[in-house]
């Protein structure tokens, strides 16, 4: 069941966020790996400043969460993490789907560019790969991130049905 997450869901987002995180260990740049990954305080930050995070709950349990922030003309999908133990069930993709399904505005998503993985996820969800130049225009305009960030981050955009129609021919 999908639900939107609460203040008492904060230390269960904490724990997945940072356990799912240990993928990234040892492939992004050791510049920008923290202990733990996303602290508390990063986390409250990020939901003080309209991150929305949406849960995965399976029996009475938060197994993924990813987050929706709309931020000017566009809508991010933001921290999207499944526990370890449960990655390859389709859970994210059901929250992928459902977050995309909540809004009309372009849907924008910054990623690791080495966290090849996650480019491929997006990539199968319909989401693809916008050029380098703007890549950096976007991620200034709409993300709150260092500039090392910026260079070493990818981001991917949301494919009408026309063009994923195209795409697919």
């Amino acid at each position: 069941m999908i639900r939107r997450t609460n203040s008492a869901d904060f230390e269960a987002i904490y724990q997945i966020i940072n356990d799912a995180a240990e993928a990234y260990r040892g492939v992004i740049p050791a510049d920008r790996w923290h202990e733990p990954y996303m602290p508390r305080e990063e986390l409250a930050e990020q939901i003080r400043d309209g991150v929305e995070f949406w849960g995965y709950q399976e029996d009475g349990e938060l197994i993924g969460v990813m987050g929706i922030q709309d931020v000017g003309d566009v809508t991010l999908i933001r921290h999207a993490y499944v526990r370890t133990e449960m990655r390859g069930k389709g859970i994210g993709g059901e929250l992928l789907g459902f977050l995309s399904g909540l809004t009309d505005r372009p849907v924008l998503i910054g990623t690791w560019a080495d966290a090849v993985w996650a480019v491929r996820f997006y990539e199968k969800h319909g989401f693809r790969k916008v050029t380098p130049e703007e890549k950096d225009r976007l991620l200034r305009k709409y993300w709150k991130i260092p500039e090392r960030q910026v260079e070493t981050s990818v981001v991917l955009k949301e494919m009408t049905n026309d063009q994923a129609r195209m795409t697919n021919q």
